[in-house]
């Protein structure tokens, strides 16, 4: 048979999609682009844009695969399962828990057998095959599932579930299988990796699988997925400062600046607090990129408070901030509140948040000029490399480079998102 897989959404479905790439071919199915027998769609439902990008996703899927049997999965199909069905382009309709029986259904499906999609009970972590997605360097790595914290504006808890956790065993025996295959880098994904350990008894601080993790494999780099900056104590510091196969990168969830706002969006720390984290992680790791994810026009933001969040965007000098408008997502408390912003309100708002980023963003790229960095090429571009370093922007070579190869690199300048650099002589 012939499969085919689409992805939309975070780092997590992206791991689950390989990993579903990978059950595949162990069973002697071929991976195709088009023309398949069977198509794999990973939905995302964070914001309404994304439900919309399924729908569309879905039409074009069913033009260039117009005999297969398309099956959705993930977390659009997990929370409008109707919405999917009333496109009338899926065939097979399987939500978030259990993947691998999507596998076997589009067998089923195929060889003209009648289909049951079972919903699955939830029966703790599914573990699946780490690996590196198509077209990447880098692995993933997924050590969590589910999230408990039910912020307002919020509706992956539900789609998700609680949280879930990949045994340490299991994970050390993951990333000493890809280190075998020579994986350079490996990022740790999942829902709400912060929260990692807290289904296990006794618990399993994050802090304690990390430093597993960065001992067992002293020549990979690894790297985290977004964090809860709770998870940023002074144990986090003083326990990973050490470990020079830490990537200097740390996402920070933030959401907003201003107190208030923080309150209802029922996120578990102030302003104040999160600063905190950042001069922590500073200071246990110098020149750092810290990052992060804002919301802008959340219902009630007054222009008051969003100029408070411009002023901590300032205060917290991110390396980069990935800036979204409010999206209403039914089913969630937010979605019900008063003070709802005008769409014009909300985007003229991100396009002063997202204008505060970018001067923030190369000012921090700047003080690299001149310095050597580490760098493993990816992908040719606009005649440049694409490359990931060791901090929380790209690096685009000027050299000819060989994908997956570790390079030594002197940053000339800034360019894009990233620096610009070429081979030390």
């Amino acid at each position: 048979m012939k499969f085919a897989f689409f992805t939309l959404g975070c780092k997590v479905n992206l791991f689950e999609t390989q990993a579903l790439s990978q059950l595949a071919q162990a069973r002697g199915h071929e991976i195709v682009d088009k023309d398949a027998d069977a198509v794999i769609v990973n939905t995302c439902t964070v914001t309404s844009v994304s439900d919309h990008k399924n729908i569309r996703a879905f039409h074009k899927l069913r033009r260039d695969n117009p005999n297969a049997v398309i099956a959705a999965c993930g977390c659009f199909a997990q929370t409008d399962p109707e919405r999917v069905r009333a496109t009338g382009e899926i065939d097979l309709i399987c939500g978030t828990r259990d993947r691998a029986q999507v596998i076997d259904l589009c067998e089923q499906a195929v060889s003209g057998q009648a289909v049951q999609v079972h919903e699955s009970e939830d029966s703790g972590f599914e573990t699946l095959p780490a690996g590196i997605p198509h077209g990447r360097t880098r692995a993933l790595l997924k050590i969590e599932d589910g999230c408990n914290n039910f912020c307002t504006y919020c509706i992956i808890p539900y789609a998700r579930g609680r949280v879930r956790s990949l045994p340490v065993e299991q994970a050390l025996e993951q990333t000493a299988r890809l280190a075998d295959a020579g994986v350079h880098e490996i990022v740790l994904t999942g829902i709400e990796i912060a929260s990692y350990g807290k289904d296990f008894k006794p618990q399993v601080p994050l802090t304690e699988l990390l430093e597993k993790l960065l001992t067992a494999q002293p020549n990979v780099q690894f790297r985290l997925g977004s964090l809860d900056p709770r998870a940023v104590d002074d144990a986090f510091c003083e326990r990973l400062a050490g470990f020079a196969n830490l990537a200097r990168h740390f996402h920070l969830s933030m959401q907003s600046g201003c107190d208030t706002v923080l309150r209802r969006m029922n996120r578990h720390y102030t302003s104040e607090e999160f600063y905190r984290c950042v001069e922590r992680l500073r200071r246990a790791f110098p020149d750092c990129s810290v990052t992060t994810d804002l919301i802008v026009g959340f219902p009630g933001e007054t222009e008051g408070e969003f100029t408070q969040t411009l002023a901590f965007l300032e205060r917290c000098a991110f390396a980069s901030v990935h800036v979204f408008p409010y999206s209403v997502r039914e089913g969630t408390k937010a979605a019900a509140m008063p003070g709802q912003l005008d769409q014009q309100t909300k985007t003229a708002r991100a396009e002063r948040a997202k204008q505060v980023a970018e001067t923030l963003s190369a000012a921090y790229r700047k003080q690299f000029v001149g310095r050597t960095l580490y760098a493993l090429p990816e992908h040719p571009t606009g005649g440049l490399w694409a490359a990931h370093g060791r901090y929380g922007f790209p690096v685009y070579i000027e050299d000819k480079a060989e994908k997956n190869h570790p390079v030594t690199v002197k940053v000339i300048g800034l360019h894009k998102d990233g620096v610009l650099a070429k081979f030390e002589n």
